[in-house]
Order: structure tokens, then C-alpha cells, then sequence
């Protein structure tokens, strides 16, 4: 499966944006699916993942209420709607797919990853 991130920008602190990831394969139809991010010198952390049916979502406390996940198995897509954005949120943005145990916000359980697409948050 690969994967193929987009949307990503420079924007004013309170922006909205919206990042989709389409994956090859239908197996993208199976997997639970995820967005990471990763600031400059840091390491790569948790944003939110959702599951292979789009019924069951989690986030991380700094995004929650803030950024929602959602899915489009029929277009082989997955996105991150972002408001509200601040300049924490400022980071290359990766979408993951397949994860294999647990705990899911462990990148190193994630089987495939796609490009990033940078997000930068500043006045």
C-alpha cells in the first residue's frame, strides 16, 4: 500500500485546514489509519487515528476539540480537518496506515507511511 499525503500549507494562527491522504490497494479498506506530525528536532508523535470503518476515532489531548479524522473508503482516502490551528501545530504531518498492537499513538506499530506534507502555523 502507499500513501500520499496533501493539503498542507502556511497559515495565520485560527486557520483551518485540511489534510487528505489516498492510499493504493484496496486493502486500505481493512486497515485502521492515522495521522502523525513531526516539529523540527522532535520526535514524530500521535495526532489521531480512526478505524478500518470509520466508527471509532482517537486523539490526542493537544488536537482534541480541535481536529477531527474521518474516512472515505470508497475514494481509498483519509483526512484531518484542522481549525482553530496554533503554532505548536506547526509540523511535517504523516499519514499511517496498518497498525499492529498496541499502543496505536507508537509510531513503530504502524506498517506504512506516506510522505509528509508540511503545515506551518505563524503570524
Amino acid at each position: 500500500v502507499q500513501l500520499q499525503a496533501s493539503g498542507g500549507g502556511s497559515v495565520q494562527p485560527g486557520a483551518s485546514l485540511r489534510l487528505s491522504c489516498v492510499a493504493s490497494g484496496r486493502a486500505f479498506r481493512s486497515y485502521s489509519m492515522a495521522w502523525f506530525r513531526q516539529a523540527p528536532g522532535k520526535d514524530r508523535t500521535f495526532v489521531a487515528r480512526i478505524d478500518w470503518a470509520g466508527s471509532s476515532t482517537s486523539y490526542a489531548d493537544s488536537v482534541k476539540d480541535r481536529f477531527s479524522i474521518s474516512r472515505d473508503n470508497s475514494k481509498y482516502t483519509v483526512y484531518l480537518n484542522m481549525n482553530n490551528l496554533k503554532p505548536e501545530d506547526t509540523a511535517l504531518y504523516y499519514c499511517a496506515g496498518q497498525s499492529s498492537g498496541s499502543p496505536f499513538q507508537d509510531p513503530s506499530r504502524w506498517g506504512y507511511w506516506g510522505r509528509g506534507t508540511q503545515v506551518t502555523v505563524s503570524s
